[in-house]
């Protein structure tokens, strides 16, 4: 039976902005209609990273949301997340599975086909498709994919494809229409002066007619 995977990704990142705490853009975001908070922090104290983790892993539970770490997959373990989100040299996903256990939520980055396909040969709950748009919010980003090839994806990749890079609000219905699962956003949200404010806008947007009705 397939994991249920949410629809609105909301990716925390202090990188970008010094105003919300992780923990502060986690509840903004779950207030504001998102179902799957990834945690994701490129450097700093593994013990604070996994003290963070935590409280988050406890805020989603009590509010009815789900907590996946992004890359790494050892405060991920610790903090007892919900899953992990890996990208491409990030930790194999066949050995993440085994110490994650079955019932935890997996989900890897593809940037073409070819990477998608690996995913799912190896055992990914959904794949992170993009980036789709150009974006800044993500250093190793490659060159935008465009609506095209994200659609041959969801065609062709009998998994839960969350498309991101670049998405906004103005965009969302765009990408939604290409028959994609969800979204996941960073600097859409994160960099917002009001993260509640603009994680309900991105919840709007994915329900327009335009995006093929998904809420």
């Amino acid at each position: 039976m397939p994991k249920a995977v949410g629809r609105l990704h909301v990716l925390t990142d202090q990188a970008l902005q010094r105003r919300f705490s992780h923990l502060e853009l986690a509840r903004l975001a779950i207030l504001g209609g998102a179902d799957v908070i990834q945690f994701r922090q490129k450097g700093g104290s593994t013990r604070q990273m996994i003290e963070t983790a935590s409280a988050m892993r406890r805020l989603c539970e009590e509010m009815g949301a789900v907590l996946i770490v992004n890359d790494r997959l050892d405060v991920a373990l610790a903090a007892k997340a919900h899953g992990a989100h890996l990208g491409q040299d990030d930790f194999p996903l066949p050995l993440a599975r085994e110490l994650l256990g079955p019932g935890a939520i997996l989900g890897g980055s593809a940037s073409s086909l070819e990477e998608a396909r690996q995913c799912l040969a190896q055992g990914a709950d959904y794949v992170g498709f993009g980036p789709v748009f150009a974006t800044t919010s993500k250093d190793d980003a490659g060159p935008a994919s465009g609506l095209g090839l994200l659609a041959r994806v969801v065609q062709e990749i009998p998994l839960p494809v969350v498309a991101i890079g670049g998405i906004g609000p103005l965009n969302a219905p765009q990408v939604m229409a290409t028959g994609v699962h969800g979204l996941a956003v960073i600097s859409a949200v994160c960099c917002q002066e009001d993260p509640r404010a603009a994680t309900q806008a991105l919840r709007q947007a994915m329900a327009s007619p335009a995006g093929g009705g998904h809420a």
